[in-house]
């Protein structure tokens, strides 16, 4: 059991199911007192959906709650009164056909089964007026882009509204990760956003871990805490190269770029593959840190540090920069916390949400990583955010190889999964919070898996944050937040 990651593991029995009538009233009451809700998601059950809902307190405890209520019948939506529940109502009406009166926004969020077909008649919001034209952007974009759709309503230049339609991937990945030994699940999940990998099989191996008990020592924890913030430097790196050459700098587009691949590349000789496939495994890692190895370590995560420190004081000094990216793409403090977002979206909104500072113990607790946040809530902003957490995960990273270059060691064995229990993990993967549910039936076999990556809750905050901004600001407004499409597209 990992006590780096935030994990609630609870035995179902003691989840006794609430009606509407009073569930809606414990989640209005919850939320209206503070809590955070984590994350909500429905099953199917005959003509019965059982809801699931994961509120984290003020303490960073996370707390869950039940409901079972007539899908037909359902309940009156929440979404008016707390926005950041659209997503998550949404997407249990998607997939269970559950009742949810008078939501104000009930489209699909990905088109699962059947509902593919329906793709091509989607619903899009329309702002009538002489004045008003449309541009439609996607699902097929330039280069390696994946699929998506937008439209943008406009006057003259200005966005007035953005509509983003996803669900070209068609994956089913959480029907995909039933029916086969949990065990063996790793491979899967670490193609559920590619690039959090890391942050996927963490969630993943914790939530596993503990259904089966089996704890690990803290070389072990240290491990996939070292690839982890390696994946946020690798993935930060990416997205600057790209917002670099969307305003034209060049410079920084290109060195940002090159010291992706270093960093990437010290991820595959950790574990032979550059986005750190089979880096973790349940009950261990799949890497080592031999003397000679570990010296090459420490030479990449130097020249990280010496040749960003050139970069960066380029990028945050260059008024070609500044003037395309100060002001533009604006997601004011109110609007990121009434619409749930996470992650360094968040807190360059200045939202402070991050789990590593909310574990009781382990790792995070041992070697802290201080908390980085910014107030303006631009795209300027959310740019120097990456800069401030690349270089605290490189002076993290570096002092780990200085006091404490041993990893991993021998895998411990997991065993049958217990019956009967739900377990919630959440690890601060580099795009927000990755958030794993598993559920297992009384022979311990998994009966239910919610895999949630953030960009589930951060794509409405990329559609506010164009709104008042010119069409030709989209690209980077888009590449400041830096969502992905599959990691929607379960």
């Amino acid at each position: 059991m990992s006590d780096s990651v935030l994990l609630a593991r609870l035995d179902v029995s003691q989840l006794t199911p609430r009606g509407p009538a009073d569930w809606r009233p414990d989640v209005i009451h919850r939320l209206g007192a503070g809590q955070r809700l984590v994350t909500l998601f429905a099953r199917r059950l005959g003509d019965e959906a059982l809801l699931t809902s994961v509120f984290q307190t003020a303490a960073g405890a996370l707390e869950v709650t039940r409901a079972a209520m007539n899908a037909a019948h359902g309940y009156h939506e929440l979404t008016t009164t707390f926005p950041a529940l659209h997503c998550f109502e949404r997407e249990m009406h998607e997939q269970t056909g559950l009742r949810i009166a008078d939501h104000p926004w009930l489209k699909p969020i990905r088109f699962e089964g059947q509902e593919q077909a329906a793709m091509n008649g989607y619903p899009y919001y329309r702002i009538e007026g002489k004045e008003v034209h449309e541009v439609a952007v996607g699902p097929i974009h330039a280069g390696v882009i994946e699929p998506g759709s937008f439209r943008f309503s406009c006057m003259g230049e200005q966005v007035h509204h953005l509509e983003i339609q996803l669900g070209y991937q068609h994956r089913g990945v959480e029907r995909r990760l039933l029916g086969t030994d949990p065990r063996r699940l790793t491979p899967l999940v670490e193609t559920i956003a590619g690039d959090t990998s890391i942050g996927h099989a963490w969630a993943f191996c914790a939530a596993l871990e503990a259904l089966a008990g089996c704890e690990l020592d803290e070389h072990t924890e240290l491990a996939r805490a070292f690839v982890l913030e390696l994946e946020r430097v690798a993935m930060h790196l990416a997205g600057l190269s790209g917002l670099c050459a969307d305003v034209g700098f060049l410079q920084g587009a290109s060195s940002y770029g090159r010291l992706r691949t270093t960093a990437i590349n010290t991820t595959m000789r950790l574990c032979g593959n550059r986005f750190g496939r089979s880096a973790l495994r349940p009950g261990g890692v799949g890497l080592q840190l031999p003397p000679d190895l570990l010296e090459l370590v420490r030479k990449n995560v130097d020249l990280l540090r010496t040749d960003l420190e050139i970069i960066n004081e380029r990028f945050v000094t260059s008024r070609t920069v500044r003037h395309r990216l100060e002001g533009a793409g604006v997601l004011s403090t109110g609007q990121a916390k009434e619409l749930g977002v996470v992650g360094p979206s968040a807190r360059a909104s200045g939202v402070l949400i991050d789990t590593r500072h909310q574990a009781p113990a382990g790792v995070w607790k041992q070697r802290p990583i201080a908390p980085q946040v910014l107030p303006q809530g631009d795209c300027e902003a959310r740019g120097k955010l990456r800069i401030a957490e690349m270089n605290e995960s490189l002076r993290w990273l570096a002092e780990v190889l200085t006091s404490s270059p041993r990893f991993g060691g021998p895998k411990k064995p997991v065993g049958p999964l217990a019956g009967n229990q739900l377990v919630i993990s959440v690890v601060e993967g580099w795009r927000g919070e990755v958030v794993h549910c598993l559920e297992t039936g009384p022979g311990g076999e998994l009966i239910h898996y919610k895999a949630q990556d953030p960009s589930l809750r951060n794509w409405m905050g990329l559609a506010i944050a164009v709104r008042k901004n010119e069409i030709s600001d989209f690209p980077i407004c888009n590449k400041s937040f830096d969502l992905s499409y599959c990691g929607n597209d379960l």
